[in-house]
């Protein structure tokens, strides 16, 4: 069997290989829903394109969802296998409609956590989106070559947004040799900033779904002046946009986010969209409003002081929030119980109901970590 980067493959040698990792990894989208008798129905072009498509799932046994799409048309054409697998990872029944709406009149709204309790208005927030443009393949598939045009089709957009007023600022390469190339000590302290994505060539699954290819050509950062409006070039999604504050305004987040998409926007070839499926993306886990927004929140006592997220993840699971460590996925709670929550629902929710949902969360679990506080001791 050749490399899933690879291409064609004896089909039974696929489908053993497939019923083998759906045994032993049954949490794997992919294989969970891999129908034999569909992929034998490909012709072999099709067969090869699908590969790619499942190449990182077959490579990482231990993947999630184990497909990454390689072009907006993917999810068109290899329906029969990602529609089940979109269904099952966002909680979608079969036959239930799936037509993605937009909206993001809340960003004009009033959600501030400063308002509920004081102690909240220096919270750390941060909300982005994953866009890819038509015209170009979506990472897992570009060429070196296309991924340097790319960017140079960014930076141009973005030698406009510099001179706005609102949004200027500068970008910042990691393309060796241009005139924005920055090196490696600045890298790193973008990293360390949390601003900048760390190297991606060490990522198991990015690297097997192709999309860390050719690091770091075609990677980068555009950044405002007052570092509160970035856009990373070249990552899982040909852009992620995002805006970051510190303070308790949610609304004010969301509406820095959708002003600066707007102005980016209108600077470039339209995103790539699909009424079934909102803004298209390489992960099938993040179709649909494309967004991940998250807030530092300090709950010592729900955390038993930063020892054991268990509670906390039990409360913010009915409140659709997801939480992780300080530090990110598969991290602990940082100093004074600090944890990221963020809404988990991508598809079928707009983008004012995911502002909705992290700022009503993050008011929730406040109010239980208080609660606890009043609690007498035993």
């Amino acid at each position: 069997m050749k490399s899933p980067q690879g291409t064609s493959d004896d089909s039974d040698l696929v489908k053993a290989r497939i019923r083998a990792i759906r045994a032993a990894h049954p949490g794997n989208l992919m294989a969970r829903h891999f129908d034999a008798d569909y992929f034998a129905s490909l012709d072999a072009p099709k067969r090869d394109r699908l590969l790619r498509i499942i190449g990182s799932g077959v490579e990482n046994p231990d993947s999630q969802m184990g497909a990454y799409a390689r072009d907006a048309e993917d999810y068109d054409e290899f329906a029969a296998l990602l529609d089940p697998m979109i269904r099952d990872y966002h909680g979608i029944a079969e036959g239930e409609d799936i037509a993605q709406q937009h909206d993001w009149s809340g960003a004009s709204s009033r959600c501030d956590l400063a308002a509920i309790d004081p102690a909240l208005s220096g919270v750390s927030m941060r909300v982005r989106v994953g866009r890819n443009l038509g015209g170009f393949p979506l990472p897992g598939a570009m060429t070196q070559a296309q991924r340097l045009e790319f960017e140079a089709l960014v930076a141009e957009a973005f030698a406009v947004l510099r001179e706005d007023p609102q949004f200027g600022g500068h970008y910042l390469s990691l393309t060796p040799g241009l005139p924005h190339t920055i090196g490696e000590a600045e890298y790193q302290r973008r990293v360390a900033a949390h601003q900048m994505f760390k190297d991606m060539s060490g990522d198991k699954y990015l690297r097997a779904a192709g999309i860390s290819a050719d690091w770091p050509y075609g990677r980068g950062m555009y950044v405002s002046g007052a570092e509160d409006f970035l856009v990373w070039v070249g990552e899982e999604d040909q852009l992620r946009i995002m805006a970051m504050a510190r303070g308790g305004d949610v609304a004010r987040l969301f509406a820095r986010l959708r002003d600066g998409l707007e102005r980016l926007g209108g600077l470039l070839p339209p995103f790539a969209h699909s009424p079934r499926y909102g803004y298209i993306t390489s992960c099938p886990t993040n179709l649909g409003t494309a967004m991940r927004a998250s807030l530092h929140l300090p709950l010592p006592g729900l955390t038993a002081g930063g020892a054991d997220l268990g509670a906390v993840k039990k409360a913010a699971s009915g409140l659709r929030l997801t939480v992780r460590g300080a530090a990110g996925e598969h991290s602990g709670a940082g100093q004074g119980g600090l944890v990221d929550i963020s809404p988990r629902a991508r598809l079928r929710i707009t983008e004012t109901g995911i502002m909705r949902c992290l700022y009503e969360g993050a008011a929730a679990l406040w109010s239980l970590e208080q609660e606890g506080d009043a609690a007498p001791a035993p």
